[in-house]
């Protein structure tokens, strides 16, 4: 088997020196599939498993190029190395090789490669899969063990276009409600992959028609499936605003993994009310800024079904939509059919200096205060957002004349 120079199996891309290995050591796991696929990444995921010292060569290899280390699992000795761009785990095997292959999730994943010898040690013929593109289990054994894998085949089918195969999937249903005792937060990771790409939609649903979602989304319907297929429609047909494509691509927070899009379709997946969707992100353990996002793009999407909207409707629903807006807009587009009856919208907020989506407020709440004399209450937030609307309006374009407009609001 023939590896070109940029292969992730090739030491010369590792981010340390295959020195530093002791002999024997594999690498196994999705790096070696990725690298008989063909498949290179800007940033490196590697996993090694050693017959004894793991935890030991990790920490000498953290120490000589001051990378981060983290022991992982002290009992099971598993530890990561995380450099800028790339994360390296290093596992001891339990028992020999072919026995820790064994224990493996799919045949994709249960490949090694010896760094040392460039051996690949296959006892699960998992190459002849790969070349099939198909997701085949080890054993319904291990999806028991941990059934997060149940949910994992139809993650990584999604990202390798894979299928998966039949009695696998036939064990896949079986085990379905095995999920339950997965921590939320690892099935939220799953969701999250399989959310943000297209490829990810029929994968999605198909794992909701085995079983596999439902405790998870209560409210889901077969509408709630074709309501995100039609947002991966939408998508392509807003991409004509590049700059609204990229930021359905952008990931909520860089510390919330995610992306706008992702959320569009999340809000497809629960229930329509804010204050129960609300319940289930909770339950999944979303952040408190995606059940926010969510919730925001549902109270408002709505919104847009107007065929025409005055400059105050418009006003208000930049005002409270603020960063939702490329969730809400597609979600809008998805649900209505309607995007070039969106466009307006959508240039306005593609423009930073429009002044009804971003708009310069003439006065502050500060302002108000100390010109009126009176205390600060939520009346003040009232009248801003009305001299706002003036403003946009053409009535009033100075900030004498906002004061006096609020004189006005006040004796009326």
């Amino acid at each position: 088997m023939h590896f070109s120079a940029s292969s992730i199996l090739t030491p010369e891309a590792w981010p340390f020196s295959l020195e530093l290995l002791p002999q024997p050591a594999y690498m196994v796991g999705g790096a070696v599939r990725d690298a008989i696929l063909g498949r290179t990444r800007e940033y490196l995921d590697l996993d090694f498993v050693l017959p004894s010292g793991a935890v030991k060569v990790a920490r000498k290899i953290a120490k000589h190029y001051k990378a981060g280390f983290v022991l992982l699992d002290a009992e099971r000795q598993i530890a990561r190395v995380v450099f800028p761009h790339a994360t390296v785990d290093f596992a001891q095997q339990s028992g020999d090789l072919e026995t820790d292959l064994h224990r493996r999730d799919f045949t994709v994943n249960a490949i090694a490669y010896n760094p040392h010898t460039q051996e690949i040690i296959d006892p699960l013929q998992g190459y002849a899969d790969i070349q099939q593109r198909l997701m085949r289990m080890v054993s319904p054994r291990n999806l028991e063990d941990d059934p997060l894998r149940l949910l994992r085949a139809y993650r990584q089918a999604s990202q390798l276009n894979f299928t998966i195969e039949p009695n696998t999937r036939a064990a896949i249903c079986s085990l379905a409600e095995q999920i339950t005792k997965v921590a939320a937060e690892r099935v939220r990771v799953e969701l999250n992959y399989m959310l943000s790409a297209s490829s990810g939609t029929p994968w999605l649903t198909t794992a909701w028609e085995d079983g596999l979602l439902n405790a998870f989304f209560k409210y889901a319907t077969e509408e709630s499936f074709i309501h995100i297929a039609a947002v991966d429609t939408a998508t392509v047909q807003l991409a004509q605003w590049q700059q609204l494509a990229e930021e359905l691509r952008n990931y909520v927070r860089d510390t919330v993994k995610s992306t706008w899009l992702g959320i569009a379709k999340l809000a497809c997946l629960v229930n329509p009310e804010p204050e129960i969707a609300e319940i289930e992100l909770q339950q999944l353990t979303y952040s408190r800024a995606e059940i926010k996002a969510v919730t925001t793009a549902l109270r408002l999407f709505t919104r847009l079904k107007a065929p025409h909207m005055t400059l105050r409707e418009q006003y208000l629903l930049f005002l409270e939509a603020g960063i939702v807006f490329p969730a809400t807009v597609v979600l809008a587009a998805a649900h209505y059919n309607r995007v070039e009856g969106l466009a307006p919208l959508i240039t306005r907020y593609l423009n930073p200096d429009d002044p009804v989506a971003h708009p310069k407020l003439l006065i502050s709440g500060k302002n108000l205060i100390i010109a009126l004399n009176i205390p600060a209450s939520p009346l003040i937030g009232k009248m801003l957002t009305e001299i706002a609307v003036a403003q946009i309006e053409g009535k009033i374009s100075t900030p004498s004349e906002a004061i006096e407009f609020a004189r006005q609001l006040i004796d009326s």
